[in-house]
């Protein structure tokens, strides 16, 4: 898979759902800026409820065709797939039942959002249960929680239970600051995460900049590492088993200047 077919797994494209894209013009602008960033398919994954927003399943196929149509009128050529974010809760698993929560490219993925602040104590068990299920949760910029900042060790046994993780562009950049972009590489190199994503909002404050962040990663880590993550892209919107390396622990020792 070349860098001139990047797949975007992560991405509020979809238009009047939620806190991305607000109208369909700022959709077509996106996709515009994608097509431009070289990805040419992208998962719309709205927040399934996130304050003011509610989107089952079926609103977001439904949705998402139309928006295929439009690319297609416009001449974008950017195959949008459908998917959800889904913020861990009790009833996780009952709404999945009664079908209101969407994986990831009808695949058995299904993304995983933490609140920002912490990891809530019934984490590991609600996950043990989505993995009985026979689905694979991914825990959607883990980079960017407080909790696993503070002890890494809480991701690291979760992913050795199955959990995935996938790391933010805008992350990976410095766009949210020197710690958090540390904190990023340090997930690449202890192999605590399988997918780079843009979780694009908008073309202004929250873009895609995967090019970006691809180049980081490229200089940090090689070519090898960026195939990588490609690949597993690629893998996931097939439905097939990813790739995962062995983890192993953050070191502590490179926090000092943090704490």
């Amino acid at each position: 898979m070349g860098a001139s077919s990047l797949i975007d797994i992560h991405s509020h494209i979809l238009p009047e759902v939620d806190d991305g894209a607000l109208t369909m013009e700022e959709a077509v602008s996106m996709a515009k800026l994608a097509v431009n960033e070289g990805i040419t398919k992208i998962i719309a994954t709205p927040h399934h409820q996130n304050g003011a927003f509610f989107n089952r399943k079926q609103d977001i196929l439904k949705r998402v065709k139309e928006l295929n149509y439009v690319f297609q009128r416009e001449n974008i050529s950017l195959e949008v797939l459908p998917g959800q974010e889904t913020r861990i809760y009790g009833d996780l698993l009952e709404d999945l039942e009664k079908g209101d929560i969407l994986t990831l490219n009808h695949t058995n993925y299904l993304f995983i959002e933490l609140p920002s602040g912490y990891v809530p104590r019934y984490t590991e068990q609600l996950l043990f249960e989505v993995l009985l299920k026979g689905l694979t949760p991914i825990i959607v910029h883990p980079e960017r929680n407080a909790g696993f900042i503070e002890n890494p060790e809480k991701l690291l046994n979760l992913v050795k239970k199955g959990t995935l993780t996938q790391v933010t562009t805008n992350s990976l950049i410095g766009h949210f600051g020197k710690k958090i972009q540390k904190f990023s590489m340090q997930l690449i190199e202890a192999n605590l995460t399988h997918f780079i994503a843009s979780d694009a909002h908008n073309i202004s404050t929250r873009s895609f900049r995967i090019k970006e962040s691809i180049d980081e990663i490229d200089k940090e880590f090689g070519r090898e590492a960026v195939y990588y993550f490609q690949e597993n892209a690629e893998l996931l919107i097939q439905g097939q088993t990813v790739y995962k390396q062995e983890p192993s622990h953050i070191k502590r020792k490179k926090f000092l200047g943090f704490f």
